[in-house]
């Protein structure tokens, strides 16, 4: 496809930008391929705004007489209106960008033409590999092994090539359980506990159906993960109804019979539309200008973010608490395994593991337990808050992961290695990114596409020298004792830095931090002098 097709009108002057922290200004508007380009021309400025069309969900359009507004909704919650001379050139420019910013090929996405000067296409693209990491756990060695059983993606579509399972089961075992999971979604070892040698493994529902099939090399591998244990825990994140109505149409859960070892834990967690429908209530509260306390408070609870928040910081506490505490090994997963469940796998690792915590460590455990382990985040972060085309697979569940990251990061502001600014371009990249890390649905779609030899990799980008000073917490104490989060209602606030990220008392906010940042780094330079 030629971009040129679809812009009408590349370039008009006399444009009035209005957005929110800075008064209106009048320019140049360019429309490219890929972005939205505002150059003001006022005398003795020449302040740019570089916008890219991946990142607008929606847009509002009016027409009056001989001119036209455009209202510009971003996926990051950012807001701004273009006043254009001319009604058809107002037309043409709306066109273009409900076209460009929703292209369907990936191939066609900004991350496939992004070439920064400073940087060339990666030799080795990412932070981790199931291969790299289970060289490197050497105490894996006895007990687990590094299976390629799913090196054509034949046996589960959504899983990388090689996964770690127990030694003792063998690749023939693991395509037989694989058909007994929903989506082949078959156990797979994610965190092996350094101090006691549990594990926390994931997977999908199985497919016992209304007849209460079971599958003996299911049973079998669920065995041999706890070898030498008198017992696991099941964690799954569906409500006890919604697991027996997920038996009516073909899924379920194990039964005590056949899993005599496993003890199962229900913690409903929310998910797909109804996680949808609270940001958008959340992101409408924050809007809305003319509200007293109370209201705003109303809306607040009406959203049932901070529910969500709650839920998930408690299910993954449970989780940390069973292996960490308890000794025990665990199984998790929702209906699919590729939402809820690497949710809480994640935010458990975050509480137990010290080098989770670190900024290197964090940008890891994203990749092993969000990209690598598919989390469909083209269909999740197709539109955000504002969109008025929604489709059922939208879903803001990186998003909540982020926040309740945030959360961990305000109750032990020395124990992250990261800033609050990490987690806030985390969130802006996910939805609309220059690089390809979170393109795709799957790490088969990812190879499928070439993206790794055609895009570049943000998480080693975020690691190199400037952006790493950028992203790190000068505060930073490392502590290798497990974090706990409180979730009492009144130890959880409102992402401020985030969904009120263009108010001014945000914009204060971010100042005052960066001013502390800069006092800690400045006072570190005088103690190492």
């Amino acid at each position: 496809m030629e971009f040129s097709e679809h812009i009408k009108t590349a370039n008009v002057e006399d444009v009035v930008l209005r957005q929110p922290l800075h008064p209106p200004s009048r320019g140049t508007l360019c429309i490219t391929g890929h972005h939205l380009l505002f150059s003001e021309r006022e005398e003795g400025s020449c302040r740019q705004v570089l916008l890219l069309l991946r990142n607008i969900d929606a847009i509002e359009k009016r027409t009056s007489g001989s001119s036209g507004t455009i209202t510009i909704k971003c996926k990051d919650l950012h807001v701004l209106q273009l006043d254009i001379p001319g009604m058809e050139q107002c037309l043409n420019i709306a066109r273009s960008i409900e076209t460009l910013s929703c292209l369907d090929s990936v191939t066609e996405m900004y991350p496939f033409f992004y070439r920064p000067s400073d940087a060339h296409l990666p030799d080795q693209w990412g932070l981790w590999s199931p291969e790299k990491h289970y060289s490197q756990m050497k105490e894996l060695h006895d007990r687990w092994r590094l299976s390629t059983v799913n090196r054509e993606y034949l046996v589960c579509p959504s899983y990388p090539p090689a996964v770690i399972v127990p030694k003792n089961i063998d690749d023939d075992m693991l395509e037989k359980a694989a058909k007994f999971r929903q989506g082949g979604r078959f156990p797979v070892l994610c965190y092996y506990h350094r101090k006691n040698g549990t594990v926390i493994m994931r997977s999908s529902q199985p497919l016992t159906g209304a007849n209460r099939k079971r599958c003996r090399e299911d049973e079998q591998l669920l065995q041999a993960a706890i070898e030498g244990s008198d017992k696991g825990y099941i964690i799954d994140t569906r409500s006890s109804q919604q697991a027996l109505q997920a038996c009516m149409t073909g899924g379920g859960f194990e039964s005590k019979t056949c899993y005599s070892s496993w003890k199962r834990l229900q913690r409903q967690m929310e998910r797909g539309k109804a996680l949808q429908e609270s940001l958008i209530k959340l992101v409408e509260a924050c809007g809305d200008e003319y509200q007293n306390m109370d209201r705003w408070l109303g809306k607040l609870e009406n959203s049932k973010w901070l529910s969500h928040v709650q839920t998930a910081l408690s299910t993954a506490g449970l989780l940390a608490e069973c292996v960490e505490r308890d000794g025990h090994s665990v199984l998790v997963y929702g209906s699919e395994g590729r939402d809820s469940t690497l949710l809480i796998s994640t935010l458990a690792q975050l509480i137990m593991d010290p080098y989770c915590r670190t900024l290197e460590g964090f940008l890891a455990l994203l990749e092993r337990e969000w990209v690598q382990a598919g989390h469909p985040f083209q269909q999740r972060c197709a539109h955000s808050a504002y969109s008025h085309a929604r489709l059922q697979q939208e879903s803001p569940v990186f998003l909540l992961l982020l926040d309740c990251v945030w959360q961990l990061w305000r109750q032990f502001p020395l124990a992250l290695g990261f800033s609050e600014a990490l987690l806030l371009r985390l969130a802006t990249e996910a939805y609309a990114s220059n690089y390809g890390t979170f393109l795709c649905n799957s790490h088969q779609e990812r190879c499928v596409l070439g993206l790794k030899e055609n895009t570049h990799c943000l998480f080693q980008a975020l690691l190199r020298p400037k952006e790493r000073d950028c992203y790190s917490n000068p505060l930073y104490e490392p502590t290798e004792l497990a974090i706990w989060p409180s979730v009492h209602p009144q130890s959880l606030q409102l992402w401020r830095g985030f969904f009120l990220r263009w108010t001014p008392q945000a914009r204060h906010l971010e100042e005052a931090q960066e001013e502390i940042r800069n006092m800690v780094i400045e006072w570190g330079k005088l103690a190492l002098s």
